[in-house]
Parts: structure tokens; sequence; C-alpha cells
């Protein structure tokens, strides 16, 4: 019995068989998807929205507004969870039966740190296209530079090299 190891194409490829004398001939892509769609039987949304706390059910320890001192809050959870990840390791050995609230604590702590920085998302987004456009302008300048300098000294040696003809 003889074996293929490779499948043979989908049959959707015929679609395509006069593509190269005339590439209108095959089907388009269909449009993006847009607003709210179902995947696996789970809604999602092409909005890149980020959901604030108290829709995702947590609260929330840090102050509401759009006036947020990230830099500070984020150095308050992050000591605030570590006292808390020190109380927990005192519970665990004085009184081990009671250690699900700390875990529940540091959870709270987690998702809040979580979510500021997954606020911080969209400007880390921003800074790092502005850092690589400037590295390409600082490329395509130093491009230039190499051009206009190897130019030079090609008309350099071109004057050079008709000195020594007229000289002779």
């Amino acid at each position: 019995m003889a074996t293929a190891t490779y499948p043979p194409p989908p049959p959707f490829y015929r679609l395509y068989k006069d593509y190269i004398e005339n590439p209108n001939s095959c089907l388009q892509p269909p449009p993006p998807i847009e607003g709210t769609y179902v995947c696996f039987g789970a809604n999602y949304t092409t909005d890149d929205v980020l959901p604030s706390l108290e829709e995702q059910g947590v609260r929330q320890l840090y102050p509401k507004g759009p006036n947020v001192d990230f830099k500070k809050e984020l150095r308050s959870l992050n000591r605030e969870l570590q006292l808390h990840i020190l109380e927990l390791a005192d519970v665990l050995v004085e009184r081990p039966s009671q250690y699900a609230r700390r875990v529940e604590d540091i959870s709270l702590i987690f998702k809040n740190l979580h979510h500021l920085l997954n606020s911080l998302r969209p400007h880390q987004a921003r800074a790092t296209l502005i850092h690589i456009l400037e590295l390409q302008i600082q490329r395509r300048k130093q491009a230039v530079e190499d051009i206009k300098r190897r130019r030079e000294e090609a008309q350099k040696l071109l004057k050079e090299s008709l000195g020594t003809l007229d000289g002779n």
C-alpha cells in the first residue's frame, strides 16, 4: 500500500488556477470583523478597551480618575504586597488555618497591580514606536552622510585622475 508523504491540496485551489493571467479572477477576502463576534462560544469585541476593575468585580485599591500617579501607586501597591507576603508567612507559622484571607488580599493586590500596568500599555506602545522611528531617522541620516562622504571621495579621486591625465 503506497502512502503520500503530504496530503493532497484542498479542493478550493482550483479557484486560483487563472490567477497568473487575471489576478482579479480569484475570490476576495472577507472584510475585517468590526464590533462583537463569537469564537468557541465566547463573546469577543474588536474594541481595544481595558475594562475597569469594577466591571471585573474587583475592588480598586488606588484612586479613581484620569489623573492617577502611576509611579506612586505602583510603589504603594508594591510595598503593600511585600507587607502582606510577610504577614502571610507569619500567619502560616503561627495560625496556619487562617491563611486564606491573606492569600485573597495578596490576590487583590496583584489584580490591582496588573490593571495599573495594563493601563500603561498604550503609553508604552507609543513610546516604543517613537523610539523605533527616531532610530530609523538616525540611521537614514547616517546613511545620507555616508553617501555624501563617499560622493566627495569619488569626486576627489576623479579630480586627481583628471589632473594626472592632464599632466601627462
